[in-house]
């Protein structure tokens, strides 16, 4: 998902919004595996180690399909021009 859940349960048992932490998986395709990238704190509501941002992981998914982030653009709703992924690395983890 593109946010976390609170680390803990709501008055209505459920969980709320967390975007301060949130975990991804990456399986296969040639990326280097078997590891944890990150970690929070015991009750999972701050980070403690290794902030990775998406844009890291996009740049990390473009560069093993052969795609420079930073040579392709897409319009955006204007018609200007973006970058795939604007100033991020690949995760080093990864590659």
């Amino acid at each position: 998902g593109e946010f976390g859940r609170t680390p803990r349960i709501n008055k209505d048992a459920g969980r709320d919004h967390w975007p301060q932490v949130g975990g991804g998986l990456i399986a296969g395709g040639g990326f280097r595996t078997g590891q944890v990238i990150g970690a929070t704190d015991r009750d999972g509501a701050r980070i403690t180690q290794r902030p990775v941002h998406f844009g890291e992981v996009h740049a990390s998914l473009y560069r093993h399909f052969g795609i420079d982030p930073r040579s392709v653009t897409l319009p955006d709703y204007t018609g200007r021009p973006h970058f795939l992924v604007d100033d991020w690395q690949p995760l080093p983890e990864l590659v």
